[in-house]
């Protein structure tokens, strides 16, 4: 579905990707793990276009995107929801989902709202709310519920545990899962590695830049060195 192939990027003279390589399949949820500065972010916002590779390919369907524009790549199905939500604080939670559909027919946004508030009941509740005076967790659920306005194929979610009381987290990784069992594939980076190795179908983890480890949830959460590493264990 999604297949990466040698990925080269850096900010100027700082090198933040090396050769990058994963494949992300599609009805699976994949984690990318590792800690700060690994690459995890810069990998998703050149799949999404913001960045541009210096080298190497990004292929959806077969398709090399990585000299698309963004909004080409969400029209096409491939949607980054990003680290820190990135709101627009001073608009309703209404306005906010709105935004995240400017690339779907306007005869089947409604269709798209409900979806959203079938997973995210309390953005029914509080739709008509200003966004930036919500609690963390749901300003959380509008960042994700705007992704999903924009009917994604690959959902990319970025860091959606930041922040979140431990029990908000474990809520917010069932929600991930009941996404992907919708139809949605999904792309995990998460630093809350036990959390998403538990749910991912196949995990990577990063380092420095590169892809140093790959394996399905379950091996990479009995690796000694993933243990040891990212598990404190």
């Amino acid at each position: 579905m999604l297949k990466i192939e040698d990925l080269k990027v850096a900010y100027g003279k700082i090198q933040a990707l090396w050769g990058v390589s994963l494949e992300v399949t599609s009805g699976q949820i994949i984690a990318l793990v590792g800690a700060n500065g690994a690459g995890k972010t810069t990998l998703l916002k050149t799949i999404s276009g913001l960045l541009r590779c210096q080298s190497g390919t990004i292929r959806y369907n077969e398709k090399p995107i990585e000299n698309l524009m963004p909004g080409d790549i969400v029209r096409m199905g491939i949607v980054q929801v990003p680290e820190g939500r990135k709101l627009f604080p001073e608009m309703t939670v209404l306005d906010n989902l709105l935004m995240g559909g400017y690339t779907i027919k306007s005869a089947d946004l409604q269709a798209r709202l409900d979806h959203v508030f079938v997973i995210f009941p309390r953005l029914q509740e509080r739709q008509k709310q200003i966004a930036g005076t919500l609690s963390g967790g749901e300003q959380q659920m509008v960042a994700i519920g705007r992704g999903l306005m924009a009917d994604p194929k690959v959902l990319m979610l970025d860091e959606p545990s930041l922040g979140l009381a431990p029990f908000l987290v474990e809520e917010m990784f069932q929600v991930i899962e009941e996404i992907n069992r919708s139809g949605v594939t999904v792309l995990l980076v998460e630093q809350n590695t036990q959390h998403a190795l538990s749910v991912a179908h196949k995990g990577f983890v990063m380092e420095l830049g590169r892809i140093v480890l790959s394996g399905s949830g379950e091996e990479l959460l009995a690796d000694e060195n993933v243990r040891k590493a990212y598990l404190g264990l």
